[in-house]
């Protein structure tokens, strides 16, 4: 499991020092892509046999582990064991913030409005960020608070963002103004500390 943690995070790592447009970023994604599909192979034999594991059984890593991989792979994929994670949450096996990330990770690539306001987009023609759309915005912090979250104010710090309603719509509008059909959200390509600790 550690293994898994370091293959999926060490690159990772790198990759955000490095320009997006560089030969050196996209020979890494591929590298990254690579081992991705391997390590998917790994969790999943992990996770259909054994369940979600935790902290005490696999160590902080390797917990880590099960919830980075089934993040970083496809759609289908991280619907399959959504449930899963949820289940593992509830038993004090699983973070609430990898549950709350999982969760608006798959509504939002599915094209739908995320619960725990988690998924952060970039306004192409200010290049600001902003949160994707979000359903039933005034109860959010409610329900950050009922899986045991901080209130937006707090996590929209380590994005140097504030949190109000009304600047939430105004980027709202601002974002369909550009004409976009789908949000982009700014998949971060590794899983900051700050994300687990404080999500």
């Amino acid at each position: 499991m550690e293994t898994i943690y370091a293959d999926d995070q060490t690159d990772r790592r790198t990759l955000s020092h490095l320009p997006p447009s560089s030969l050196e970023f996209k020979n890494l994604w591929k590298t990254i892509n690579k081992k991705d599909s391997i390590n998917l192979i790994k969790v999943q034999g992990i996770l259909d046999k054994y369940g979600w594991l935790g902290v005490e059984e696999v160590g902080k890593h390797g917990n880590s582990a099960l919830f980075l991989v089934i993040q970083h792979s496809d759609l289908s994929t991280q619907i399959k064991y959504l449930s899963l994670l949820e289940e593992a949450t509830k038993a004090g096996k699983a973070s609430p913030s990898d549950l709350a990330l999982l969760t608006d990770r798959t509504l939002v690539r599915a094209g739908k409005r995320q619960i725990y306001g988690s998924q952060i987009g970039k306004n192409n023609r200010t290049g600001l960020n902003y949160v994707l759309p979000l359903d039933d915005p005034e109860n959010v912090d409610k329900r950050r608070a009922e899986i045991g979250l901080p209130p937006m104010r707090d996590y929209l710090k380590h994005f140097n963002m504030n949190w109000s309603i009304l600047q939430y719509e105004s980027d709202i509008a601002a974002s369909r103004s550009q004409g976009a059909k789908q949000p982009k959200p700014l998949f971060s390509p590794f899983k900051p500390t700050h994300l687990r600790d404080s999500l």
